[in-house]
């Protein structure tokens, strides 16, 4: 027979009380959190990612820590690749606070909720995690409808990603992990640039994001490059100003990297095998 039909699983009005009940609890004992939109900007259709996602926003939402005795996870792990930290957290919002803080305000890869391999910065432990999964059923229909998200995260792996959300301790990460190299300049130039600005050669149109820059040795770092400069050209700082003309500079040394052997393996590779023979199959080497 069918249910009775003067007792329901929950009115409007009792369904708004208990959200708007759920937001003041989240409020009064969660965290402030920055929410990180990933950016899709060239998916690969076979694989089904984007090796080249950028995030360029971060909105500050309230979040409940699940966790409350730490983070989860199997913790501080020994590998033959060295230390890996695999701390894990989950992070309750509220839906209706998430669709105006967020969904609201951005275009994100799906609509109407948060989407797994979005980002979630966490200022109390000054640590980046990824949504690994949504959670989307707990508590199970409170009063006949659901409040809130669970966000199932990970400590977030860096793979080059580009970050420009105008937040610092979050593109940080960017400038401290992305690939450097070291660009030489002749003597003769002018200004100081600035880090974090963006650069542009005068012939090739190169561009790249400045990490510092050294007047005394005419050394400059940069990472996020767009191509290969040609020496000589003018480099030019978009926001300082700056103008200097390279003299030389090696992409295969990342300065971000104490344990970069790249130049090692180059150098060895050339000793063994007679790179003077042309390759039908495509490019090799590497370029300094």
């Amino acid at each position: 027979m069918a249910t009775n039909s003067y007792f329901t699983m929950g009115t409007s009005g009792e369904q708004n009380l208990v959200g708007s009940l759920v937001k003041e609890q989240i409020k009064m004992f969660g965290q402030d959190v920055y929410y990180i939109p990933r950016v899709i900007v060239d998916e690969d259709p076979a694989f089904g990612e984007d090796s080249m996602s950028k995030f360029d926003d971060a909105y500050i939402i309230e979040a409940y820590l699940e966790n409350v005795q730490g983070f989860e996870g199997d913790g501080d792990l020994y590998s033959k690749f060295g230390v890996r930290i695999s701390d894990q957290v989950t992070f309750v919002i509220s839906r209706d606070r998430f669709t105006e803080l967020v969904d609201d305000n951005t275009t994100l890869v799906v609509e109407g909720r948060p989407n797994e391999g979005d980002l979630i910065y966490f200022p109390l432990a000054s640590k980046l995690f990824q949504i690994q999964y949504v959670e989307y059923e707990t508590p199970f229909f409170q009063l006949g409808k659901i409040h809130t998200w669970g966000l199932k995260c990970e400590l977030f792996e860096f793979s080059n990603e580009n970050f420009d959300t105008g937040v610092d301790a979050i593109d940080v990460v960017e400038r401290n992990f992305s690939t450097t190299i070291t660009l030489n300049f002749a003597e003769g130039g002018s200004g100081t640039f600035t880090a974090g600005e963006t650069i542009a050669g005068g012939t090739s149109n190169v561009t790249a994001e400045v990490k510092s820059f050294d007047s005394t040795t005419r050394q400059l770092q940069i990472y996020n490059r767009s191509g290969i400069f040609t020496i000589p050209e003018t480099v030019t700082g978009q926001t300082s100003g700056a103008a200097w003309t390279t003299s030389s500079y090696n992409t295969l040394n990342n300065t971000n990297s104490e344990f970069d052997q790249n130049q090692f393996f180059e150098t060895g590779g050339d000793a063994i095998l007679d790179f003077s023979q042309g390759n039908p199959f495509g490019e090799f080497g590497g370029k300094s």
